[in-house]
């Protein structure tokens, strides 16, 4: 199994006109190219390309005798570039969008000389660009699972993605400020007072739901650079694959969501899937039962492996 980072070196012009060169890394996971059918997954806002094995963050769906079975298939990840993950940052991020990603993306499967995808799958963020792909290139794969997450960023999200942006730019621990925002709208108001309580910290003095809150703040402040998290907010607001592109797409759709996610509500998706349905056979709709929210999709594994394990 290969799971050193590798690099594709491009040359990129925004949709801004600005040039860029651009070093696109990868991860691959399982079989090795060209022996097996081939599933690309687009990572989410924290995410990066180490999707699998000790330290993957989806390893509880990716990997040896997994739902995305190594075994089976070869997994590739692509950082988004900028991510900070192989240490590659963007200075000027709002000249780059989630379509000029998926650009990049496309860029990288021509450079890897890979014409079809067997599958993407992507959750959140990458679920985004994964629409913005596709939109571009109907007929790259066979199977699209886009996990919590739409099209298109609604006004709800776009105002999230908002008070991060003000977070963001404070002078004062700007990404411990935003983490604690942004968790609250990763999970649901149920979660936290089910799982705290009102228990209280002596030793902290202080809610051990506060507590939580700025474990998870100090967390990515340590893990994530400021740069890196403002051009990931930045994309997040701006998902906006072309509607019209859509129904062309010709990959089999499975779109899932989550009953309680607050970030890509469960009744958008639901609507969005109403409106390709009217045009579009190959395409179905699941729905993840949780109290978690946004971050179910990275928390209730059984449900997510039974809705895959049909579809793959």
């Amino acid at each position: 199994m290969k799971t050193e980072l590798n690099y594709i070196n491009l040359s990129y012009q925004t949709y801004s006109q600005k040039e860029y060169n651009i070093s696109l890394s990868y991860e691959l996971f399982g079989k090795d190219l060209f022996t097996a059918p081939v599933i690309l997954i687009n990572h989410a806002l924290t995410g990066n390309s180490n999707v699998s094995g000790e330290k993957g963050w989806w390893k509880q769906l990716v990997g040896e005798n997994q739902i995305v079975d190594t075994n089976k298939y070869t997994v590739l990840c692509f950082n988004i570039p900028g991510n900070g993950y192989d240490h590659f940052l963007i200075e000027d991020y709002e000249n780059f969008t989630p379509s000029d990603i998926a650009n990049i993306f496309l860029k990288g499967l021509e450079a890897l000389h890979i014409k079809k995808l067997y599958a993407i799958i992507g959750g959140s963020l990458g679920g985004g660009i994964a629409w913005e792909m596709l939109a571009k290139q109907p007929k790259l794969a066979e199977i699209f699972i886009p996990i919590a997450c739409d099209y298109r960023t609604h006004d709800w999200l776009h105002a999230q993605c908002l008070v991060q942006k003000f977070l963001l730019n404070d002078k004062e621990e700007p990404l411990q400020k935003a983490r604690i925002h942004a968790m609250l709208c990763y999970r649901t108001p149920e979660s936290l007072n089910d799982r705290f309580q009102n228990k209280y910290n002596q030793e902290k003095q202080r809610l051990e739901s506060e507590d939580w809150l700025v474990y998870h703040g100090n967390a990515l402040n340590e893990r994530f650079s400021l740069q890196a998290y403002r051009l990931m907010n930045h994309l997040l607001m701006n998902i906006n694959a072309d509607e019209a592109a859509l129904e062309k797409i010709e990959a089999r759709m499975h779109m899932i969501s989550v009953d309680t996610d607050l970030f890509f509500p469960a009744s958008e998706i639901r609507m969005c899937f109403e409106n390709l349905k009217k045009k579009k056979e190959n395409i179905s709709y699941h729905e993840i039962q949780s109290m978690q929210g946004h971050d179910a999709f990275l928390m209730e594994y059984q449900q997510l492996n039974n809705i895959i394990k049909n579809i793959l």
